[in-house]
């Protein structure tokens, strides 16, 4: 029963590293994004809207998420 308790111990460890360690990676991804697009809208002059869907992307895509976004504001195609 001991060696039950324990392995199923170590399984939750391993998931709740593996889930703590995602939530890390997003939290990263999305501060990098959001300071990306601060830049370009305060030093380009570029308007980009903060929404929910902006974040998301910026959380998901990360860095290459909030240059696409930039772009596409740039060229006028942003929502």
């Amino acid at each position: 029963m001991e060696l039950i308790i324990v392995l199923v111990a170590i399984i939750a460890a391993l998931i709740l590293y593996k889930v703590l360690k995602t939530i890390k990676n997003m939290v990263v991804n999305t501060v990098l994004g959001i300071v990306i697009l601060l830049v370009a809208k305060f030093v380009l002059g570029i308007h980009i809207a903060f929404t929910w869907v902006t974040i998301l992307v910026c959380a998901l895509a990360g860095v290459i998420g909030a240059l696409l976004l930039v772009l596409l504001a740039y060229l006028g195609i942003t929502f």
